[in-house]
């Protein structure tokens, strides 16, 4: 619970500048065509903070329910227009200006992704590097001949730099592909290459880890269970161990490597354990209380004890990454396209069943992940706002009536007919559209309390 204030300021800003871009992109567009904003408000619901700016007199508000926004801009179809305004009412307008100032709000969220990203990639950030580690018996990696400690280099010949560039790689040509080629070389400098099937990634509709279904994981040295540094004042100082301790088992649970025991004392957070160690020939048993903490949301166990240091612990598993500014410039373009490109194609194999509905996020996965990446460092945090950004682009960019995809899909319509749809076809379109978000919104929060309490 200590986490939830930091998780909703962390979500609250994401949603907050998200929202307050997409609205301004409106705002920017009506200006330009000359249409007059009556009201920009961040919000709905009961008013929280209002004032009047510009000579237009737009009324700039900030309401109680934060869940989206509006510009109300002056239209004949919603009250009376006075003569000498009505060539600045929207519904005056041709179509194309119309079909700017909507676009304009999923367009203005494409471009925060693009200076984001821009951002970041000029900042640098500490990436780890694409080291593989054993993959599970039967798993498509462990087919394909992967061992522990390979790097990846390339994936069907493009250049693989960070682990964030493997996995991204590798779910985005999941989707089409049915194999691809690793080019991995060892700690000796031996170049080979992995044919890894992908089929695997799609299982349970994309629903979970689709790397993990491959068995891709991250690189973990195969440490020997012995201690090297104690924490002062730390469980593990009170109940006795001591640097060069080697860890024989736990509660009876045999200790093959530090990963196993580290798992164990995560797992026991609160809870006494009795390790069998053996010390200067001689085999001790002492007692711990793993004292407990919070790690991304979860209650684990520590007890302050490192591993001790050998050649394979030393391996530098990360690398500093940053580019010039053109350079970031156009890897924010290339990343933000491909993003899009691939949320539609996500998209669209959930409406015909391909992909699980299970995968659709609410806002408390939102407020979730906002927090974690938050945690993680800016870096993290302004990656994720990007991509929050152009999921509500693509989003809002969806032929379903009430969002901007339907409003252009209604002026598509209009330029074809050469004429507007009739108010009763709008009317209808509206309460559709209504119903089709209704849905979408309860299938998210099922999901959202299903991985809450089920973890």
């Amino acid at each position: 619970m200590s986490d939830l204030p930091f998780y909703l300021l962390a979500f609250v800003v994401v949603l907050g500048v998200l929202i307050a871009v997409h609205e301004f992109g409106h705002y920017l567009a009506a200006r330009y065509c000359g249409v007059r904003v009556l009201r920009f408000s961040l919000g709905f619901g009961r008013t929280l903070w209002q004032r009047r700016f510009g000579k237009d007199g737009t009324e700039w508000a900030i309401s109680i329910f934060p869940l989206g926004g509006y510009v109300k801009m002056l239209d004949e179809r919603e009250g009376e227009v006075a003569p000498e305004e009505r060539h600045r009412a929207f519904n005056r307008q041709s179509v194309g200006k119309r079909s700017l100032i909507v676009a304009a709000g999923p367009a203005a969220n494409f471009v925060l992704a693009i200076v984001l990203y821009w951002v970041v990639f000029m900042y640098g950030s500490n990436e780890l590097l694409p080291i593989l580690g054993t993959p599970p018996v039967a798993s498509p990696a462990a087919s394909a001949g992967v061992v522990n400690g390979e790097q990846v280099r390339a994936v069907d010949g493009q250049p693989v730099a960070t682990w964030n560039d493997l996995r991204w790689m590798l779910l985005h040509k999941a989707v089409d592909q049915k194999v691809v080629d690793l080019e991995v070389i060892n700690e000796q400098r031996e170049v080979a290459f992995r044919r890894l099937p992908l089929q695997a990634a799609g299982e349970q509709g994309w629903e979970g880890d689709a790397l993990e279904r491959l068995g891709i994981k991250f690189f973990r040295p195969n440490l020997p269970p012995v201690v090297g540094k104690v924490m002062a004042g730390s469980p593990g100082e009170s109940a006795g161990l001591r640097s060069g301790d080697e860890i024989l088992s736990v509660d009876g649970a045999a200790v093959a490597t530090w990963h196993d025991f580290v798992l164990l004392v995560r797992d026991a957070a609160e809870r006494s354990l009795r390790i069998e160690l053996s010390r200067d020939g001689r085999t001790v048993a002492v007692d711990v209380v793993p004292e407990a903490i919070s790690e991304r949301g979860k209650r684990i166990g520590r007890i302050g004890v490192a591993v001790a240091e050998t050649r394979e612990s030393s391996r530098e598993v990360r690398v500093f990454v940053r580019y010039g500014f053109f350079e970031a410039g156009g890897k924010a373009l290339t990343e933000t396209w491909d993003k899009s490109v691939f949320s539609l194609v996500m998209l669209g194999k959930m409406v015909t069943g391909e992909v699980s509905w299970r995968n659709l996020s609410g806002p408390v996965t939102i407020a979730d992940y906002a927090g974690q990446s938050a945690r993680l460092g800016l870096d993290y945090y302004l990656k994720f706002m990007a991509l929050v950004s152009i999921s509500l682009g693509v989003l809002n960019l969806l032929p379903i009536p009430v969002l901007d995809g339907g409003h252009l899909m209604y002026y598509m319509i209009e330029v074809v007919r050469r004429r507007p749809l009739s108010e009763r076809a709008m009317e209808i379109g509206q309460q559709v559209g209504l119903s089709i978000l209704f849905v979408l919104m309860a299938f998210a929060f099922f999901n959202d309390m299903n991985r809450l309490f089920s973890g």
